[in-house]
């Protein structure tokens, strides 16, 4: 690029299929979790299971499906059609529940073990899609229109986006299964997702992607795995290193934040969103406009001084945010507390993806979305919630209020405040990698 300023073509498809991909995601994380638990009737055991297959998905279509993208020279066509795939799966959920896998079963089957199993089975389909779209070619996409000098502000923009597609989520999604149901909800985002797919294919422009001469599909699919690439890159790896640490941590809370909320702070989502007035919509959105504005500034800013000026006090934020998050007992509290957090994992996420980004080759850029993928969802994914559920099992006797009995009638446990502890201890681990690559920070 001659330019370091990102066109309005480029940013219009960074915002639309970033903040398409975050809201679907979002559900996955969030509302799949809570359908499980909830809807279906399944268990925090159930929900860790879930998340880890769905890891190792996401791994397996970044590898094959990023490799390909870059062996072919394509990215729009990955993305695009991709996206309307992704759509399609995310509807096959409305066909999902007990009553309707209990048609289809020989009477002495039991109902809920396979009702689980179809879930996860599902989720792992709807991930491949996701993670070939978004994960693989999108990111990979990222990579090629942009430079080191404007990371910093795409990723700024990009690190809002999560954030903003969970605000919406919990209100828009959860205001929408409570009038019409999950399988209402399901198609209807599943809708959405595959009009993206549509609209990209008009908007999309192929990035220009140096294809390397020589060598076979198979060996780019390892190309990453090579001790010679891997010392070569040695930034990278760290940097990579770095956000497997940071992403553990989230993910031994992430999962059961929600049911969290709901079970164990006793926060009732329905009555917030029927008492909500103009007032309060615009205080809220107010905020959130506030929220995009600071990050894509603090953005430009680890643009022009560098981002290892900030590692250090992002981490130690996110910790304290952490640790106070674990002693709240309220949700007023509680989200005063989480805002602390949110600002250290806002930093973090800026900083750490820019610099992934910025050690990766170029023309590369798609045979390293597999191993980006291991460090980014495989290991945080099946380490942090399976961490998560064993923190939950060991300290839920120590609170009465962490038993929870099902629509079913089935006692299952809630998640407990320790769950935010463990990731506070996980995260002061994200100084190892960060200390042998300060220099090239600065």
């Amino acid at each position: 690029m001659n330019s370091t300023k990102l066109s309005k073509r480029i940013w219009f498809n960074l915002i639309l299929f970033g903040f398409m991909g975050q809201v679907a995601w979002a559900v996955e994380n969030v509302y799949f979790n809570t359908f499980l638990f909830n809807y279906i009737g399944g268990t925090t055991r159930d929900i860790s299971r879930m998340v880890a297959l769905s890891a190792v998905t996401a791994v397996l279509a970044a590898f094959v499906m990023g490799t390909l993208s870059d062996k072919l020279g394509r990215r729009k066509v990955f993305i695009s059609a991709g996206y309307i795939a992704w759509g399609i799966t995310v509807t096959a959920f409305a066909l999902i529940s007990r009553e309707n896998i209990a048609r289809i079963l020989p009477r002495e089957a039991n109902v809920l073990a396979v009702t689980v199993s179809v879930v996860i089975i599902m989720d792992c389909v709807m991930t491949f899609m996701g993670a070939t779209s978004n994960d693989a070619a999108f990111n990979a996409w990222i990579t090629d229109v942009t430079v080191p000098e404007n990371r910093g502000v795409a990723e700024g923009a990009l690190a809002t986006l999560p954030i903003l597609a969970t605000v919406f989520v919990t209100a828009a999604f959860g205001a929408g299964v409570t009038a019409a149901g999950y399988p209402a909800c399901f198609l209807l985002l599943g809708l959405l997702v595959s009009l993206c797919g549509v609209v990209g294919l008009f908007s999309i422009r192929e990035s220009k992607i140096e294809r390397t001469p020589g060598g076979s599909y198979l060996s780019d699919l390892f190309y990453g795995f090579r001790p010679s690439v891997i010392k070569e890159n040695r930034e990278l790896y760290l940097s990579l290193s770095a956000v497997c640490v940071f992403s553990v941590a989230v993910q031994i809370f992430l999962p059961y934040l929600f049911i969290y909320i709901q079970h164990f702070l006793k926060f009732d989502f329905n009555s917030l969103l029927e008492n909500m007035s103009a007032k309060t919509v615009a205080a809220a959105a107010g905020a959130i406009v506030g929220f995009v504005a600071v990050t894509v500034l603090l953005g430009k800013l680890l643009d022009k001084v560098g981002k290892g000026r900030f590692i250090a006090l992002s981490i130690l934020v996110f910790i304290a945010g952490l640790v106070l998050a674990s002693h709240a007992r309220t949700i007023g509290v509680f989200g005063l507390l989480a805002l602390i957090m949110l600002c250290g994992y806002g930093l973090l996420m800026i900083i750490l993806n820019a610099s992934v980004r910025d050690f990766t080759p170029e023309s590369k850029a798609g045979q390293f979305q597999g191993v980006r993928m291991i460090f980014f969802v495989l290991l945080p994914m099946v380490i942090g919630p399976f961490a998560g559920n064993r923190v939950i099992e060991a300290f839920a006797g120590n609170y009465e209020v962490s038993l929870y009995i099902n629509d079913f009638g089935e006692a299952v446990s809630a998640p407990v405040p320790e769950i935010f502890l463990a990731a506070a201890v996980t995260a002061a681990l994200i100084f190892l990698p960060i200390i042998p690559m300060r220099k090239k920070f600065k």
